[in-house]
């Protein structure tokens, strides 16, 4: 039977927790970061959930995570 290859792009941005689901760092923590107040930049932290929308492309490009 041919193997699936895990999608290398993806595997580096996400993680599966132990109950299946994604988790993703957050957006806009890259640059121009004087610009936004203390607050925004203390919420980015951190890891957050996958939308339900997008975890069954995930589910596809980690096959074996």
């Amino acid at each position: 039977m041919p193997k699936l290859k895990t999608h290398k792009g993806a595997a580096k941005r996400f993680k599966k927790t132990g109950t299946g689901k994604f988790v993703r760092g957050a957006a806009f923590k890259r640059h121009i970061l004087t610009s936004k107040t203390t607050k925004s930049k203390r919420q980015m932290r951190g890891t957050e959930e996958v939308s339900e929308a997008d975890a069954p492309r995930l589910r596809k490009m980690l096959p074996y995570s």
